[in-house]
C-alpha cells in the first residue's frame, strides 16, 4: 500500500469576504446615452399625435408618406400607408395626426378625398392639380374621442362653421334636382341642396337644403318651396307659360322659395323644419281656400281640351277649377253624356263686391243659404249656366265659363244633392266647326284645274297685249317724240321772244303817258288856281257890286259851278290814270271805277 500524503503540510485556505467595487468612469456615457434615448423616445411619445384609420371606397390619388390631412388648408397630418381591407372590398388609410389636432378626431368628424370635381352646379378642387390630392376632414361636434372613421364618397358641400340653418323638403320626383343645386330666394342664390334620399316607403323624396345667413331668417311657416328646374312651359285654357329661375337652374337645376302672401308666419322657424316641395310656383303659391263649393256639370258634347285644372269663370272672373273630367250614363234614357266635376271659391268673388256692398258682401260670406238664395235668383231668373268655351284656339285648351243666357230654358238647383248638379247650355264650338267645315267644303268644290287655266290664258293675252304697247311706245319715241320735242323748243324760243317785245313796248308806252300826265298836270293846276283866284273875286264884286238876287250874280254862279264840276271831273281822270296807266293802251274795264 503506497504511502499517504501528508495532508498536515499542505496549507489551508482562508475566507475573506469580497470588498465591494467601484463603477468604472467608462459605463458614465453609455449610462447617458441610454437616459438620452429614453427622454427623447418619450417626448416622442408625447408629442405625437393619435394615429387614425379611415375607411374609403376608393382612395384615389392617396399615397403613404406623400398625401396629407387638411383642415382649412392647414396640414393636420399624413398618411402613413394604404392597404384594402381584409375582405378586399374597401380601402384602409392609415394617418398619423399632430398632437395639435388631436382634439378634432372624435366621433362624428367627417373625412372625404379631396380631387379636381366637374359638375354641372360648378367646379371644386382646382388647387389639387398643381399640388395632388389629399384627404379633407370636416369637424363633428360630439366629444367622444374615436381613431376609426368611414370616409365620405363626396365631399360635404356645407361645412359644420358656415353660419345657417338645414331644412328638409318632401317631394313627389326630383326632377334635375342633385347635391349642390342652388336655392334661390326672390332670384338670390340663399342657399343649396346638401342631400337627397328615398324616403322609407318608397313614395317620395326626402332632400335636405342649406340655406345661408341672413336668408335663413326668411322662411317662415308661411313659406312655399317649389322646384325650379330647366324650364317650365305648360299650355293651359290660359296660353302659352314659360318661366325659368335661372341660367344655372336651368342647366343644373334648382329650388326656389318665398312667402305666400295668403298665410300668416309666426317669424323664423327652427333647424330641421320638413316643408312640401311644390313642382311649380304657381301651385306652391295658391291661395288657399276656406270654403270651397263642389258641382258638377253635364254635356252632351266632346270634352276634348277640357282637363283638371282647368280655369272656372263667373262673367270672366275667377270662380274655381275643373277638378274632374269623365263620363256618367243618364238615368233617364240610359245615353252617355260627359261629366266635369267642378270647384268654386265664393270668398273671391265676394272679394270682387265693391265697397258699398260690405253688408251683403259679409252675410254671403257667413251664410251658405244666402249664398245658395243668390244662385238659385241668377239661375231661375237671369239665366245662369255653365258652358264650354275655348281658352286657346291653338293648343285647343277649353275651360268652363257661367255667364247669363235669358234664352235658356227654365231651370232649377236641387240643394239636396251632393254634389249639386248646375244647369249647362250646349256650347258655340260645334256650331263654329260645323260652319268652318262648311266653308272648307265650298272651297274644295271650287274648280281649280279650270280657274287656273283662265287665269293662265288671261296671262297670256295681257302678255301679248303689254308687248304691242312697248311696240307703240317705241314707234312713238322714235317717229313721234322727236319732232314734238323740236315743235316745243320752238314754241318756247317764239314765246320767249314776244315776251320780250312785250314787256319792251309796254314799258316804253308807259313811260310815254306818264310823261303826257306830268305834262297835263301843270296846266291843270294853274287852271284850278286862276279859278279859285276868279270865285274870290266874283264873291267879291258879287258883295259889293251886285244884288243879291241879281240875274248876273246867278249864271255867274252857274259858270262858276260848271267849272268847279268840270276841274273836278277833270282831277278824277288825272288821279285814274296815276293809278292805272295801262288804261290808255287796254281801255277802261267794266269792274274799273273812275
Amino acid at each position: 500500500m503506497p504511502d499517504e500524503p501528508n495532508l498536515g503540510n499542505v496549507p489551508q485556505a482562508t475566507v475573506v469576504p469580497r470588498s465591494r467595487a467601484r463603477i468604472s468612469v467608462v459605463w458614465i456615457i453609455p449610462i447617458l446615452a441610454a437616459v438620452v434615448a429614453i427622454g427623447i423616445a418619450v417626448q416622442r411619445i408625447l408629442s405625437e399625435g393619435p394615429t387614425v384609420r379611415i375607411v374609403f371606397k376608393a382612395a384615389q390619388g392617396v399615397e403613404a408618406n406623400k398625401t396629407f390631412l387638411k383642415y382649412k388648408d392647414v396640414n393636420i397630418g399624413q398618411v402613413t400607408a394604404v392597404q384594402l381591407t381584409p375582405d378586399y372590398t374597401h380601402v384602409e388609410v392609415t394617418a398619423k395626426i399632430q398632437k395639435s389636432a388631436a382634439g378634432l378626431m372624435v366621433e362624428d368628424a367627417r373625412f372625404f378625398v379631396v380631387e379636381p370635381r366637374v359638375t354641372l352646379s360648378g367646379v371644386s378642387g382646382l388647387g389639387t392639380l398643381l399640388s395632388g390630392n389629399y384627404i379633407g376632414f370636416e369637424v363633428g361636434k360630439s366629444k367622444k374621442k374615436e381613431t376609426k372613421f368611414v370616409g365620405l364618397e363626396t365631399p360635404p358641400v356645407i361645412t359644420g362653421d358656415q353660419p345657417g340653418k338645414e331644412f328638409k323638403l318632401t317631394a313627389n320626383s326630383i326632377g334635375s334636382l342633385g347635391i349642390g343645386s342652388p336655392v334661390y330666394y326672390r332670384r338670390l342664390q340663399a342657399g343649396q341642396v346638401t342631400a337627397y334620399t328615398l324616403a322609407s316607403d318608397g313614395k317620395s323624396i326626402d332632400l335636405r337644403v342649406f340655406i345661408n345667413e341672413p336668408y335663413d331668417k326668411y322662411v317662415t311657416e308661411a313659406t312655399r318651396f317649389w322646384n325650379a328646374s330647366g324650364i317650365d312651359v305648360s299650355l293651359s285654357a290660359s296660353g302659352l307659360q314659360v318661366q325659368t329661375e335661372s341660367l344655372v337652374s336651368l342647366i343644373a337645376g334648382g329650388v326656389a322659395f318665398d312667402t305666400s302672401a295668403f298665410v300668416t308666419g309666426t317669424g323664423p322657424v327652427a333647424a330641421e323644419t320638413t316643408f312640401t316641395l311644390f313642382n311649380d310656383r304657381t301651385t306652391a303659391m295658391k291661395q288657399p281656400e276656406k270654403a270651397a263649393g263642389r258641382f258638377v256639370l253635364y254635356f252632351k258634347e266632346s270634352l276634348r281640351g277640357l282637363s283638371p285644372g282647368a280655369p272656372v269663370t263667373l262673367l270672366g272672373l275667377p270662380a274655381g277649377e275643373v277638378t274632374d273630367v269623365g263620363l256618367d250614363i243618364e238615368p233617364k234614357t240610359k245615353a252617355l253624356r260627359g261629366r266635369v266635376d267642378v270647384v268654386t271659391y265664393p270668398e273671391r268673388l265676394i272679394e270682387r263686391l265693391s265697397a258699398g256692398q260690405a253688408v251683403e258682401g259679409a252675410a254671403l260670406a257667413k251664410s251658405v243659404a244666402e249664398r245658395h238664395a243668390l244662385f238659385q235668383r241668377l239661375v231661375e231668373h237671369r239665366g245662369l249656366r255653365a258652358q264650354l268655351k275655348s281658352g286657346n284656339l291653338i293648343t285647343g285648351q277649353l275651360y268652363v265659363a257661367m255667364d247669363f243666357y235669358p234664352d235658356a230654358p227654365k231651370a232649377q238647383i236641387n240643394w239636396s244633392q251632393d254634389p249639386t248638379v248646375l244647369p249647362t247650355v250646349p256650347s258655340t264650338i260645334p256650331d263654329l266647326e260645323a260652319k268652318v267645315s262648311s266653308i272648307l267644303a265650298k272651297l274644295d268644290q271650287l274648280p281649280y284645274d279650270q280657274i287656273g287655266t283662265d287665269v293662265s290664258k288671261v296671262l297670256a293675252t295681257l302678255d301679248g297685249t303689254l308687248k304691242d304697247v312697248n311696240t307703240t311706245l317705241g314707234a312713238i319715241n322714235s317717229d313721234v317724240t322727236p319732232g314734238l320735242r323740236k315743235t316745243l323748243d320752238d314754241l318756247q324760243s317764239v314765246i320767249a321772244t314776244a315776251d320780250d317785245v312785250l314787256k319792251k313796248g309796254v314799258n316804253e308806252t308807259l313811260s310815254q303817258v306818264n310823261a303826257t300826265l306830268e305834262d297835263l298836270r301843270k296846266p291843270l293846276a294853274a287852271a284850278d288856281v286862276a279859278l279859285r283866284n276868279a270865285d274870290v273875286v266874283l264873291k267879291n264884286a258879287d258883295a259889293t257890286i251886285l244884288g243879291r238876287d241879281a240875274p248876273v250874280q246867278q249864271d255867274l254862279r252857274d259858270a262858276l259851278q260848271e267849272i268847279t264840276l268840270a276841274a273836278r271831273s277833270l282831277r278824277t281822270l288825272m288821279d285814274y290814270l296815276e293809278r292805272h296807266p295801262e288804261s290808255l293802251i287796254r281801255g277802261k274795264t267794266k269792274q274799273e271805277n273812275p
